[in-house]
């Protein structure tokens, strides 16, 4: 790292300046107007705390229980597609440094990396992301190869029956997979130090589906058998099967309504995560943070909650652990670091929301996060009103 860095807006500074601007703005923007991406930061900064004085806080512990792991702190790295395109081998980076610090990490479906992959050059446990695809044999395959690999659970991500409309990836010429136009070649050439880091590694392609899923062989296919897999006709019944043929436990990612929530509890989840996708499926939604109240008041203890969006400092993590979150996601912060410094970028990410979770703890009289709660805010009812109503 060739600069000071201390904060995660300076993490994402630098990997502008590393990571060519098509892969860069697919991590940085949400679709359609990026309303509902901007409010996620928005609505969590207008929280205020509730500083406290003359309060013994020996003896901070950030740590937390996370579906039955001992974590360093509540936190878990959010599935990412593409990541391996930010920084070669970015997922091996990514797990690597969650597990040194001593959080989970999720690779994604949709990862460079292939499951096995991953498994073959890691030591800790990760966790699996899943979409539901019209596929269904690819699906049960998939899960099974996570079962090969002993991925300590697996994430079904519900919110992406169609994709969102991401205008910056459309005016980038960014496609799934990245197809080489003069536009696209020019974005990567201007990063040179990343060109030369990805011509060491092999790694360039979907390693989960490319070459497992009947009409994806090569990465030509695979363009077209992605447009088609995008399935409008998922329900509860699907995920009730896919908690019977995984068998583990399951966390159920993108609950925004209360009702959704009972459904997912109903359907075996053992975790939800709150979450509007970072803001790039439904412009125009709600933010994370005022759906999260409302839900766990109707989760009640029943499954453990997460939450995603606009998370990006320790102070961040606090204030979703003080309107009812168990547990973070965060997927923009890591990646930033992964961008801006590889596997040691994730570490100094990882490294600096640790300390601001421990002092604002600390200014705010507490040591043990279990300890945050409405009484940690000056302000909790601002987004109390959204989320809670069963229809």
């Amino acid at each position: 790292m060739d600069q000071t860095i201390t904060s995660v807006d300076d993490l994402q500074r630098l990997a502008k300046r590393r990571v060519p601007s098509l892969f860069y703005d697919y991590v940085n923007s949400g679709s359609w107007t990026e309303s509902t991406y901007r409010r996620n930061g928005e609505d969590l900064a207008r929280l205020l705390f509730r500083q406290r004085v003359g309060v013994n806080i020996a003896g901070i512990d950030t740590s937390s229980a996370i579906l039955g792991m001992r974590a360093a702190m509540p936190l878990v790295l959010a599935p990412a597609g593409l990541t391996g395109m930010l920084h070669p081998d970015g997922e091996i980076l990514a797990a690597r440094a969650a597990a040194r610090i001593g959080v989970p990490y999720v690779l994604s479906t949709v990862s460079i990396c292939s499951i096995e992959d991953l498994a073959a050059h890691t030591k800790q446990p990760f966790w699996f992301q899943l979409y539901i695809m019209k596929d269904r044999g690819f699906i049960e395959r998939l899960i099974d190869r996570a079962k090969a690999a002993k991925c300590s659970a697996l994430v079904l991500t519900m919110d992406l029956p169609i994709q969102g409309l991401r205008y910056k990836d459309i005016r980038n010429g960014l496609s799934v997979p990245p197809r080489i136009t003069l536009s696209t070649l020019a974005a990567m050439i201007s990063r040179p130090r990343w060109c030369a880091a990805m011509l060491r590694t092999q790694r360039r392609t979907f390693g989960n589906i490319v070459g497992h899923a009947e009409g994806a062989s090569d990465t030509m296919r695979f363009s077209e058998w992605v447009g088609k897999q995008f399935d409008r006709t998922v329900t509860w019944d699907d995920v009730r099967w896919i908690k019977q043929r995984w068998g583990g436990k399951l966390v159920v990612k993108g609950i925004m309504d209360a009702y959704d929530a009972e459904e997912a509890l109903k359907a075996g989840a053992d975790a939800i995560v709150v979450s509007n996708h970072g803001g790039r499926q439904l412009d125009g939604a709600p933010s994370s943070i005022s759906a999260l109240p409302g839900i766990a008041a109707v989760v009640a203890g029943r499954a453990e909650v997460l939450v995603d969006g606009g998370i990006r400092s320790g102070q961040d993590i606090l204030r979703a652990l003080a309107l009812g979150a168990d547990n973070v996601m965060i997927g923009r912060a890591y990646l930033y670091g992964l961008g801006a410094g590889g596997e040691a970028g994730v570490m100094q990410c990882l490294d600096i929301m640790s300390r601001e979770l421990e002092a604002t703890m600390a200014l705010c009289g507490l040591t043990n996060v279990r300890q945050a709660g409405p009484g940690t805010l000056v302000n909790p009812d601002f987004v109390a009103p959204y989320g809670g109503n069963l229809r």
